[in-house]
């Protein structure tokens, strides 16, 4: 059943998914050649901690981290580990936190260092889809809109959609309906009204969309070995618009990075 969110609750889930937000900020300044993703773990759970919330992954369903961090041809659910991470290689942080009893969920995928102009592509078109797919989370449209406008923009490019791992609804709970998958047809499935609100998500392959699990009952890969890039943001319907909840502002600062790819999905970016 989807849980309608008053204003009042959707301002407070704004507060869980910014404190995500910040935590995605904090870390873009340590990903680096050389650090290990369970240092980059331990930093992240102190800082969410200080800024009043709880690790959202740590424990939910016995997840033992507090970032889902997932190098290469990992697509998501990887467990930090004491690896380096090595110059070249991408990593996506999945990170969540429980904040005045609602989750934020939010995502970013970051370079390691110089990487190709291949894998440069592949994280940039997966970036796009994203908002490409918010777009289309509109009182009235259906799940299938978001999911046929993501897929349509990837596969141009020839990359795959990974079918079995889908976005979803957030509340109280980490996971809510409806689910958002990254594929489908225009038209399909539940219809967007006011007051929703969703973790849209794509989780785009280099190569195959097929995917592999390892032995550690967690962690999803490519089937071919190919790059994986993930991108996600928290977003509502409000006055029949999608507004985003989440922000990659803080990512954006620590990186250089001048972007305005946010702006069409905020009525008021003073509250960011």
């Amino acid at each position: 059943m989807i849980k309608i969110k008053t204003r009042e609750e959707i301002e407070l889930m704004r507060e869980s998914a910014l404190v995500v937000s910040k935590t995605l900020g904090m870390l873009a300044s340590e990903v680096k050649p050389g650090v290990s993703t369970l240092q980059l773990d331990k930093l992240a759970e102190e800082f969410i901690r200080d800024h009043g919330a709880i690790p959202g992954f740590l424990g939910l369903y016995n997840f033992p981290n507090t970032l889902c961090m997932s190098p290469n041809a990992q697509i998501v659910h990887g467990i930090p580990n004491k690896h380096p991470l090595q110059e070249g290689d991408i990593i996506s942080i999945d990170c969540g936190a429980l904040k005045n009893k609602f989750y934020g969920d939010h995502a970013y995928t970051f370079e390691v260092g110089e990487v190709s102009s291949e894998i440069k592509k592949l994280l940039q078109v997966t970036k796009e889809s994203l908002y490409v797919g918010i777009k289309e989370f509109r009182a009235g449209n259906r799940v299938g809109d978001v999911g046929f406008a993501i897929q349509n923009y990837v596969e141009q490019h020839g990359y795959g959609v990974v079918r079995e791992l889908v976005g979803h609804g957030l509340g109280k709970k980490m996971h809510e309906d409806p689910e958002m998958p990254n594929y489908g047809r225009r038209g399909r499935g539940k219809k967007f009204v006011e007051g929703m609100v969703v973790a849209i998500e794509p989780m785009i392959n280099l190569g195959t969309h097929k995917i592999n699990q390892l032995n550690d009952g967690w962690t999803i890969l490519t089937a071919d070995g190919k790059a994986s890039a993930h991108f996600e943001h928290d977003v509502a319907i409000v006055d029949g618009k999608p507004e985003l909840l989440s922000t990659f502002k803080y990512v954006h600062e620590a990186l250089g990075i001048e972007s305005d790819e946010e702006l069409a999905f905020r009525q008021n970016p003073a509250l960011v």
